[in-house]
């Protein structure tokens, strides 16, 4: 029997759309691995390498992104500092995985 929701160690959802093709295919997958869904799922999304390629569409935002976070941190706007020094973090913890 499920624990009370006040009790979860993982309070967090993530929902997500499926064809009904795609769900066939996971729920086999589910299946074959022997344990439950949420095990699944969380190992499916967190164990995996991410290859992140970047064309030059997605270059350009990113240097606009950065440009205008650069504007604002010499303006001594303190929330675009701790904008960078959030996503510096998390860009290095991704790469050290």
């Amino acid at each position: 029997m499920p624990c009370k929701r006040e009790a979860r160690r993982r309070h967090n959802t993530i929902a997500f759309w499926l064809s009904d093709e795609e769900k066939r295919i996971v729920e086999a997958r589910i299946k074959i691995a022997g344990i439950p869904k949420g095990e699944y799922y969380r190992s499916a999304v967190t164990g995996q390498e991410i290859q992140i390629v970047a064309g030059r569409y997605r270059s350009d935002r990113l240097a606009m992104a950065l440009e205008e976070l650069m504007r604002r941190t010499e303006n001594g706007d303190s929330e675009a500092i701790y904008e960078i020094h959030t996503t510096v973090k998390e860009l290095l913890a991704l790469m050290n995985q």
